[in-house]
């Protein structure tokens, strides 16, 4: 089965409008982080409670989303998302009505933390109702499910870049009032959709007591995490380089831009892991890829101008999505099947935390050596996950 037909298949299967919902319901996340940084930092005029807020956000929904995707597993997405999408937007609604009611700051970064603990990892989730989906399609089931995950981590990408833009346009033409108070629309419309779409039913497996006793973080399982935890400081060390870099060069609005760039070639790569021929395991493609970002990171550490910025994220972001697709699929595959849910969002939530880790040791050295002290962290994990790769090839080919 080609790729292209793979899609289709795919696509007929779960229906247009599971797709068009699973795909927007994720957005939210991707604007609310930045969204909040900008609001407190606008209504308290101090970037360091703006980024405090906005760190909270990201981490406590980097711990929340395990929890919640354990819970899911036990007793199905649909109670749980439905929940957490309700939670979430009023979470948004209640932090943008604190934050212009001038409250003490701690008020307002607690409130962001408890919103960004409710919000649903859609995408994560989205992974798990794949196969199930795809259970009666019999031999084809092994090609479908690599299509799915190549889709959906080219959707994370996708997410990841039109959200902060769709974000962007808002506070040009209105606000970051209105464009948090869009995110938790879209999240209470689209959150609630995803979860009482009829394809949450499929992932329940209802075997309690598998749940309470199966393993999930064996040492393999172990060695994914830090794989995505890598991945994650990658992010927010690129980011935050990023920033100081085109600050530094008098153009800062083109920040939101250049890192768009690691998301767009990221897109194209991971629509196309999907031609790769079986035979190319998934170990094998952690470890192809991996080498690729120590590779393709080394020219951050020589660059100096936007142009050249753009040029070389772009041509990394080809190896970003093949990376995590891999892993993804490592992991669904590790997983026991009653735990899935569990062992996706704890994937996500260890690539968030990463970005946190990343941005903040990212910021410190760029605090004394610029955006090369920041591009270093990004090379430096990029090294790592490339030896970690390395290292752990005989567990991830027997997976």
């Amino acid at each position: 089965m080609s790729p292209l037909a793979s899609y289709r298949r795919l696509f007929s299967l779960a229906g247009p409008l599971y797709v068009a919902i699973a795909f927007i319901g994720r957005l939210p996340l991707a604007m609310a982080q930045m969204g909040t940084l900008l609001l407190v930092a606008g209504t308290t005029g101090s970037y360091g409670t703006g980024g405090a807020a906005a760190g909270a956000l990201a981490v406590t929904n980097a711990i929340g989303a395990p929890i919640a995707g354990a819970l899911a597993d036990r007793v199905g997405q649909r109670p749980v998302v439905f929940v957490q999408s309700v939670l979430g937007g009023l979470g948004l609604i209640a932090l943008v009505v604190l934050a212009h009611a001038q409250v003490t700051p701690w008020i307002v970064i607690l409130t962001a933390a408890v919103a960004g603990a409710a919000m649903p990892q859609i995408g994560p989730l989205a992974r798990v109702r794949w196969r199930p989906i795809t259970r009666n399609q019999q031999h084809h089931q092994p090609r479908l499910m690599e299509a799915a995950f190549s889709y959906e981590g080219a959707a994370d990408e996708a997410s990841f870049v039109l959200g902060p833009a769709l974000l962007g346009l808002i506070v040009v033409v209105a606000s970051p009032e209105i464009a948090l108070l869009i995110a938790a629309a879209i999240l209470l419309v689209f959150g609630c959709a995803f979860a009482l779409h009829p394809t949450a039913r499929l992932t329940h497996a209802h075997r309690p007591d598998a749940v309470t006793t199966a393993r999930l973080v064996t040492g393999t399982f172990a060695i994914l995490l830090v794989a995505q935890l890598l991945i994650g400081v990658v992010f927010g060390s690129i980011q935050t380089g990023t920033t100081v870099l085109t600050t530094d060069a008098g153009q800062s609005g083109l920040a939101g831009l250049v890192h768009a760039c690691l998301g767009v070639g990221s897109v194209i790569a991971g629509l196309a892991v999907a031609a790769l021929p079986a035979r190319f395991g998934y170990g094998s493609r952690v470890l192809v890829a991996a080498l690729g970002l120590a590779l393709l990171s080394l020219p951050l550490l020589l660059t100096d101008t936007v142009p050249q910025l753009f040029a070389v994220v772009l041509v990394l972001g080809f190896v970003v999505a093949p990376y995590m697709i891999s892993v993804f699929m490592l992991g669904e595959r590790a997983a026991p099947v009653e735990r899935v849910g569990a062992a996706m969002t704890l994937l996500a939530g260890a690539t968030g935390l990463g970005y946190a880790l990343g941005s903040a040791t990212a910021g410190r050295l760029a605090d004394v050596h610029g955006h090369h002290g920041a591009f270093a962290v990004t090379v430096g994990a990029a090294v790592t996950a490339a030896a970690l790769a390395t290292a752990s090839q005989p567990a991830l080919r027997r997976v």
